[in-house]
């Protein structure tokens, strides 16, 4: 398992993590900023665990984040 998390308030929606990893991230049609599906927030921190095939994508895409608000660790 992996646990991806997203800092979702800083998000400047350059939506890199949607084209590298739509299985866990869509942008928002409201406001324009990266969503994390399925996940929790916890004090401006959107966390979800995923399957491990899902890493190779989650890691490009928090190496493609601009402003390097996505993480992704190994559970």
């Amino acid at each position: 398992m992996i646990t991806v998390t997203l800092q979702r308030q800083k998000c400047i929606g350059c939506n890199y993590c949607q084209e590298l990893c739509p299985d866990l991230f869509r942008m928002s049609k409201k406001d324009g900023k990266a969503v994390l599906l399925k996940a929790t927030d916890k004090k401006g921190f959107a966390s979800v665990r995923a399957n491990e095939l899902l890493f190779e994508a989650a890691v490009q895409s928090s190496k493609a984040c601009p402003i390097h608000i996505i993480s992704v660790r190994e559970v």
